[in-house]
């Protein structure tokens, strides 16, 4: 584990090589994710799509609240490494592994016995019900795995290793796609199928990952004595996870939202939206990646001190995410439903699908922006104002102005499409007003607490 690796340095390559691997994880995960569309797309019918994008969008948002929580993590330990607080890293490990494999058994328990419930909130179209039902069971069941591999990403981000998560995802994507091929393919399992491949794919991640760790220079022992919740730790986790975990799972409600409004609308603008929340995850990649390396640099360089350093961070991300953000717009302005047609081949998916992605596309641009400026002050530990500026511009915005949309005469995607764009324009501005205000300052843990084991 480099100690420097990201307090020292010239702030462009470090940068850039801390973020390659974020970008080729993020692909994998895409790949990952695809591969049940895709797969089922050409081996199963227009209702197996369905109820795939469906289970996805409700698992997106168990994992958004894992994700978010695994995020606080991330800032304390990134905050304490910088500070070379080796005993404070080792002690919030712990904390985390003891935490999160509380919270898996407790989320295991709500997505199993609520999937009925959930398949009814999402309005599912009728055809689709019963694999819908099945996937979300199924992946229910690994809810484990999902919260295990986020909660070590999020331990590895914060101490500046970046290669490694990204391996642990590479096996998973590998093993993600043999399964669907297999199981969706010959075996005709349809969603079920998917579901038990993805499973299986993150279970043997989980477990490759822990291998790993116990053999590498990891600052934590795993002796049973170590596997224990230090009070202040888990006070500071929850402190500054929760914000982004309720954001996450709050925005991931919006969706679902958006999605149950779509399905209403009829079968192939269902599986429209869900072939088109994976060409927009792809093109998101940029900037999400560029939000975790941003995210742990702020935290490492907030934690020694070098707030200057920081800020040239967040402004070297914007840029190369920018670079990002405007090949992927051009694309999908040129060849929409060719896009779709990567994972549906059907006509009128593609049709509808082109509409969403012409009108979604110019989001592609704007997230540059918030997501840069999420990681910073997220690093900097102010998650609670992300959180209130994500839950405006999302229920003030995005929400309204698609079921608002949805109920005029006429509407198509292209429509429903326009909402993304906006919340995000509203929270730039709240965020560049914040940025300029100076009120990112002042939310190191580390100042908070007696000097540690220096590493």
């Amino acid at each position: 584990m480099n100690q420097k690796g990201l307090t020292q340095g010239d702030i462009k390559s470090t940068l850039l090589r801390f973020t390659l691997p974020f970008l080729a994880a993020s692909l994998l995960q895409f790949l990952y994710g695809a591969a049940d569309l895709i797969i089922v797309g050409r081996f199963a019918d227009t209702a197996g799509v369905s109820a795939v994008s469906t289970g996805s969008q409700i698992m997106m948002a168990v994992t958004g609240l894992i994700m978010g929580l695994a995020s606080g993590g991330t800032v304390i330990i990134g905050q304490y490494w910088g500070a070379r607080r080796r005993e404070d890293v080792s002690a919030t490990i712990g904390t985390m592994f003891t935490f999160f494999t509380i919270l898996a058994v407790a989320m295991t328990a709500l997505v199993t016995l609520c999937t009925n419930l959930f398949v009814d909130l999402m309005r599912v179209p009728a055809a689709a019900v019963p694999q819908a039902r099945q996937y979300i069971f199924i992946c229910g069941c690994g809810v484990l795995f999902i919260t295990g591999y986020n909660m070590v990403s999020g331990i590895l981000r914060g101490l500046g290793d970046s290669k490694n998560p990204m391996i642990f995802v590479f096996i998973a994507c590998i093993a993600n796609i043999i399964g669907d091929l297999i199981l969706v393919g010959p075996l005709q399992m349809g969603a079920a199928g998917a579901a038990i491949a993805t499973v299986a794919a993150q279970g043997l991640s989980l477990l490759l990952s822990v291998f790993v760790l116990r053999k590498k220079d990891f600052p934590f022992d795993f002796r049973r004595e170590s596997f224990r919740i230090d009070g202040k730790k888990l006070g500071t986790l929850v402190k500054i996870g929760t914000p982004v975990a309720i954001q996450n799972v709050l925005v991931s409600l919006s969706f679902l939202i958006i999605g149950s409004t779509v399905n209403n609308m009829g079968l192939a603008e269902s599986a429209a939206v869900g072939a088109s929340g994976r060409i927009s995850d792809f093109c998101m990649m940029g900037p999400i990646s560029f939000f975790s390396s941003i995210s742990a640099m702020t935290a490492q360089n907030i934690g020694a001190g070098q707030d200057d350093r920081a800020k040239q961070t967040l402004r070297w991300g914007i840029a190369f995410s920018l670079v990002f953000g405007a090949v992927m717009f051009t694309l999908i302005q040129l060849f929409p439903r060719e896009a779709i047609g990567i994972i549906r081949q059907d006509s009128a998916v593609m049709e509808a699908g082109a509409l969403y992605l012409r009108a979604f596309s110019f989001d592609v641009i704007l997230v540059c922006f918030v997501f840069c400026l999420n990681g910073f002050f997220g690093g900097c530990g102010r998650t609670g104002f992300t959180m209130v500026n994500s839950l405006v511009s999302t229920f003030a915005v995005r929400v309204p102005v698609t079921l608002f949309v949805s109920s005029l005469p006429g509407a198509t995607l292209f429509h429903i499409g326009l909402a993304a764009p906006l919340a995000s324009a509203l929270q730039i501005v709240i965020q560049l007003v914040y940025l300029k205000l100076g009120r990112w300052k002042g939310g190191s843990v580390v100042e908070k607490l007696p000097e540690g084991e220096a590493v």
